[in-house]
C-alpha cells in the first residue's frame, strides 16, 4: 500500500505544478483604446479565471484518488486472471490516479484560459490566442 500513496503523491505534485503556470492570452495593442489597462485587466482577469476554473490542489486530489480506486479494481480484476491480484491492483492504482489527476489538471486549465481570454475581450481588447 506504501507504494500506491507514494506514486499517487508523486503524480498530484506533477499534475498541480503543470497547471496554470502563468499562462496569459496574446493581445493586440493597435488601435485599442483601453491599451494603458492591459495589465491592470490582465491581474483582474487571471484572478477570476482562477475562481471560474475551479483549479484546486483538492479537485486534482479528487481525480487522483478516484481514478486511482477504479485503475485498483481494474487492476486486481486482471493480476487475479494472471494469478497476482496484488500487484495488479498497485499497477492499476499508480495507472488510474496519474489519469485522474492530470484530467482534472487538464480540465481546469482549459477552463482557465478560456475564461481568461473571454475576460480580455469583454474588457475590450483584441485577443489574439
Amino acid at each position: 500500500m506504501n507504494r500506491i500513496h507514494v506514486i499517487t503523491l508523486s503524480s498530484l505534485i506533477l499534475t498541480s505544478c503543470a497547471s496554470q503556470s502563468g499562462w496569459t492570452p496574446t493581445v493586440d495593442t493597435y488601435g485599442d483604446p483601453r491599451a494603458q489597462y492591459i495589465t491592470q485587466d490582465e491581474n483582474e482577469c487571471r484572478a477570476i479565471a482562477q475562481r471560474a476554473s475551479g483549479y484546486t490542489p483538492e479537485q486534482v486530489a479528487k481525480g487522483a484518488v478516484v481514478g486511482g480506486l477504479l485503475g485498483a479494481a481494474a487492476g486486481a480484476a486482471i493480476g487475479a486472471a494472471l494469478g497476482n491480484p496484488g500487484k495488479g491492483a498497485a499497477v492499476g492504482a499508480a495507472a488510474g490516479g496519474f489519469g485522474g489527476g492530470t484530467k482534472e489538471g487538464v480540465q481546469a486549465e482549459a477552463r482557465y484560459k478560456q475564461v481568461f481570454r473571454n475576460c480580455m475581450r469583454n474588457r475590450g481588447h483584441n485577443v489574439l490566442d
